[in-house]
């Protein structure tokens, strides 16, 4: 009995930091509006696009989700791409993620704004 209750205890100790903490977005990772048609294709701001094989959906606890689960959903997402074009890590935003602006929304805003990666924040110049 005791064994099952310490190891709950465990099990809620290392999950309640867990999702207290900040997720930290690469600096390439850009925001938009992610729409699963039929995987691994996808609109992404409006547009044809594809996930790139292998890509990584992460959902707002941060735990991996399948592409299958979420067709017909769309999404405020950060996301990046490979050297192909192709969707490769998404990231399904929180309500306090979305909150965070201005972020860029395409790479010319990525080059031209600075990033701050400890405060996972961007300034215009």
């Amino acid at each position: 009995m005791y064994r099952c209750v310490a190891a709950a205890a465990a099990v809620l100790f290392l999950v309640a930091p867990a999702s207290a903490q900040q997720r930290q977005f690469p600096q390439n990772a850009l925001r938009g509006a992610l729409q699963f048609v039929e995987p691994p294709e996808i609109l992404l701001n409006g547009q044809p696009a594809r996930l790139a094989p292998g890509a990584r959906i992460r959902g707002q606890n941060n735990m991996l989700v399948l592409s299958g689960a979420l067709s017909g959903s769309k999404l405020l997402v950060h996301y990046t791409v490979d050297i192909g074009a192709l969707v490769k890590d998404v990231w399904i935003l929180t309500p306090e993620e979305a909150a965070k602006k201005p972020w860029p929304t395409n790479p010319g805003e990525a080059e031209s704004w600075s990033f701050d990666s400890v405060a996972q924040t961007w300034t215009k110049p």
